[in-house]
């Protein structure tokens, strides 16, 4: 489970396979219906807007439109600043999403477009948290994404794919059943380097949360990714709702870039 530790910034572009986009692109081109503008939002009120970290719950929110589509390559967006999330397009301001968080900048997944506007999914509560931000040229810094990781708490294996093509496998831990592996679309968050623990020497924050616990050594029971001090969890539902991995394994998900899906399945 994610604890408080020094932050670790890492540039995402060193990554072979996270190219830049030279544009969002509109999924609605060739569509002369008007735009629909972002309702106007005041500095006064942006500032009474919760921020869409993990560390936050926002209501309101829609939900992921597909939770169980599987671990999937695709656009991820950056915002240049902060964003105003809304709860629909052109609907109820109902959080901001920051330029960075946890030290990290913000990557999240973009699953829907229309126009100037994309839908993201959130790191925050309730799991599965969805939002759209209006990102008119220069707002935001797209990427395309060739990577996906899928996690198979039955089997208890995690698997990383480039394009669709299987990378690599492992055979992993999960939480245990009183505190379960949360089921879903996360992607990974943060990349954080450990200070006060010893048990991983990287953690990787994921945007879902455990369902049983609100709070876990001082933080808001994020789930993450990271190893362990021995092969216990090997096989094993033994942690409280973390994803344990072999080092080798973490070698290759700290490659990884920010926004890359992890489906929980």
């Amino acid at each position: 489970m994610q604890k408080t530790a020094v932050s670790r910034a890492r540039k995402l572009f060193a990554v072979a396979g996270f190219s830049i986009l030279v544009a969002c692109t509109s999924a609605c081109a060739g569509n002369d219906s008007p735009e629909v503008a972002p309702a106007a939002v005041s500095q006064e009120d942006l500032t009474q807007l919760p921020e869409a970290n993990t560390f936050a719950t926002v209501t309101g929110a829609p939900t992921d439109p597909q939770p169980g589509a599987g671990a999937s390559a695709g656009k991820v967006l950056h915002p240049k600043s902060d964003l105003v999330v809304y709860a629909s397009v052109g609907g109820k301001p109902i959080a901001k999403l920051p330029a960075i968080q946890m030290g990290s900048p913000t990557w999240v997944p973009v699953v829907a477009e229309q126009d100037d506007w994309a839908e993201v999914l959130l790191p925050t509560r309730p799991n599965a948290s969805a939002g759209w931000i209006h990102v008119p040229e220069g707002t935001a810094e797209p990427a395309q994404n060739d990577y996906a990781i899928n996690v198979d708490r039955a089997s208890f294996t995690l698997q990383i794919l480039e394009n669709g093509k299987q990378i690599g496998k492992w055979t992993i831990g999960t939480g245990k059943p009183e505190h379960p592996t949360p089921a879903g679309r996360a992607y990974i968050i943060a990349s954080i380097e450990e200070s006060k623990n010893t048990y991983s020497p990287i953690v990787l924050p994921l945007s879902y949360h455990s369902d049983s616990l609100e709070t876990f050594g001082g933080g808001p029971g994020t789930v993450g990714l990271h190893t362990w001090p021995n092969d216990s969890f090997v096989g094993q539902a033994n942690s409280d709702g973390c994803i344990r991995v072999p080092q080798d394994a973490l070698d290759q998900l700290v490659k990884m870039p920010l926004g890359t899906i992890v489906n929980i399945v």
